[in-house]
């Protein structure tokens, strides 16, 4: 019992009675109470063992101990579970704010493309817009940019 309290535990093995049974080198039917011939209940040979492993691992639990590796992965593992759906749900919301201002950039690209088209064809239709003149040369109309 002191074995599996302290945490030293065999391959395969965890803080249960299956465990202390098999430490012990007895048959795990001795930690559980019998009945008689009569159906009267009675104490099996090892129950009282059996019950204080029992209150001896939930001390320990409650104290924040936890005898078995395997409690303490699965321990660790539902932590990084939560810790990863948290940043998965953190991704998506923010994977729908890029979503709806791509739609919004793309529906104004477009309301200006549609724009720039109307005031072409306005231009090529004459009415009171001018052209500006062709530029001369090799020369740029107003001067160097440099």
């Amino acid at each position: 019992m002191e074995r599996i309290l302290a945490g030293n535990l065999p391959p395969g093995g965890k803080a249960d009675l299956k465990t202390l049974a098999f430490l012990a080198g007895v048959t795990r039917t001795g930690f559980y109470p019998k009945k008689n011939r009569d159906g009267i209940p009675r104490p099996g040979a090892y129950q009282h063992l059996a019950e204080e492993f029992e209150r001896r691992v939930q001390e320990l639990q409650a104290a924040g101990e936890i005898i078995d590796p395997r409690a303490a992965q699965v321990e660790r593992l539902k932590a990084e579970n939560a810790e990863l759906k948290k940043r998965i749900a953190d991704r998506d919301q923010e994977l729908a704010k890029m979503i709806a201002f791509k739609t919004l950039a793309i529906s104004r690209l477009a309301a200006q493309h549609d724009e720039i088209e109307r005031l072409r064809e306005q231009a090529t239709q004459g009415g009171n817009v001018r052209q500006f003149p062709a530029a001369r040369g090799d020369s740029a109309p107003f001067g160097s940019c440099s």
